[in-house]
């Protein structure tokens, strides 16, 4: 019998905003072949024949306050929960749908597998932009690993995380499944000229380009320092968008004006259409991933995918899928309690170093870039991820049956 799967989420296409929205689009849609998979997401309707149900928060819980935030999740949450009937398991993508799956399990009797794409306790800054929501979102996460049935960790890193940050979790719950990628859609296209002049980008120049959300964990303030560094012309390219906070907006705004003052900048500060994003970096010399905080990091993927060079930080799950020295360069971090870089000059001059190598010597970006698309097709398939990860669905249903069947 094919196992009814509902999979929870906040973010689904076309309301995606980072990397868990991806991967849900991605792997709904390769587990659609192998499981009767349907998605329940916040927002407005969606067209998808996947999509069971969109939901909208609580009218009440608009109140425009930080913690307001995480009140509506919750009660997105609940709404959920009830709306899963019917299903074989449930599984749960980021904090904003943890609790949902967690209610599903109790009102359901079913199993609850979680994806964890970050961590709370490793994201204090997010009180920053939550509040006392931050306790909140960190409540529904806490509840959520601590009673799920199988915890999917998207990289070895991430699992390392989970049990250091959740020491009451058995760790044989905790499985290690990548993320994957397109490789059908993603790869190096021929130059369109007229689409990155429309972006305002100069196709004849060389370009370091970083597409990311504006967060502090995505460590973009610390790029736009390093690239006043850079000895070699380039322009910048900065896809990012979706502030976490009102702050840090204007910190990136005010960087980036400083920086113009140096060298040519290209800030698109809307969300890219995935064609926007492919044509970018098949015609960029390097992409730049610059985080303090990575659990997995899909765009550095998506990049290797187009043939892209990546220098990226060596933190969380990035070394598992970026190759120092052969598909990129990796960049060493230490990080003082709190989460921020410990010495933000010495890393700041070495991502500037380390692009500087690249945008120097364009044959050796060139073969990282063919190195990186190899290793993509090698060991990021879609397809590959979506049947471990129906196995898991698979293996906790099973016991769920045998400890029913007992009682």
């Amino acid at each position: 019998m094919t196992l009814a799967v509902a999979l929870l989420t906040r973010e689904f296409p076309p309301e995606v905003y980072g990397g868990a929205g991806v991967h849900v689009a991605e792997l709904a849609r390769a587990l659609a072949h192998l499981v009767d998979v349907r998605i329940h997401c916040f927002g407005g309707p969606r067209t998808s024949p996947l999509v069971a149900r969109a939901y909208q928060p609580w009218e009440a819980l608009r109140d425009g306050t930080p913690h307001g935030a995480a009140l509506e999740a919750m009660s997105v949450d609940l709404a959920m929960a009830a709306g899963v009937t019917g299903a074989d398991v449930v599984h749960s993508h980021t904090w904003h749908a943890n609790l949902g799956g967690h209610l599903a399990k109790l009102l359901h009797g079913i199993p609850h597998v979680v994806t964890t794409h970050s961590l709370e306790p490793l994201r204090p800054w997010k009180a920053e932009q939550l509040g006392g929501g931050y306790a909140l979102s960190s409540f529904c996460e806490r509840t959520a690993l601590e009673a799920a049935d199988a915890i999917i960790a998207v990289s070895n890193g991430m699992r390392d995380d989970v049990l250091s940050a959740y020491p009451d979790v058995d760790p044989a719950r905790v499985r290690v499944v990548h993320n994957g990628v397109d490789t059908v859609a993603y790869r190096r296209v021929a130059p369109d000229r007229e689409r990155l002049t429309r972006l305002g980008v100069d196709p004849a120049r060389p370009m370091v380009l970083f597409i990311g959300r504006i967060a502090r964990q995505k460590g973009i303030l610390h790029l736009v320092e390093a690239a006043h560094r850079l000895e070699h012309d380039a322009q910048i390219v900065l896809c990012a968008a979706a502030p976490d906070t009102d702050e840090i907006a204007r910190e990136v705004a005010d960087g980036v004006a400083r920086l113009r003052d140096r060298r040519d900048v290209v800030w698109l500060d809307t969300m890219l259409e995935r064609d926007d994003a492919i044509a970018l970096m098949s015609a960029a010399t390097v992409l730049v991933c610059p985080s303090i905080y990575e659990p997995f990091g899909l765009v550095n993927l998506e990049a290797m995918a187009c043939e892209l060079a990546v220098v990226a930080t060596s933190v969380g799950g990035i070394p598992e899928v970026v190759v120092d020295g052969l598909t990129g360069s990796l960049v060493p971090l230490d990080l003082a309690p709190g989460g921020a870089p410990a010495n933000p000059a010495r890393f700041e001059a070495d991502l500037a170093e380390r692009i500087d190598g690249l945008l120097g010597d364009p044959e050796q970006a060139r073969a990282f870039g063919r190195a990186g698309r190899e290793r993509v097709e090698r060991e990021f398939s879609w397809g590959t991820l979506a049947a471990t990860t129906a196995s898991i669905y698979a293996e906790v249903v099973d016991a769920a049956r045998r400890r029913s069947s007992t009682t």
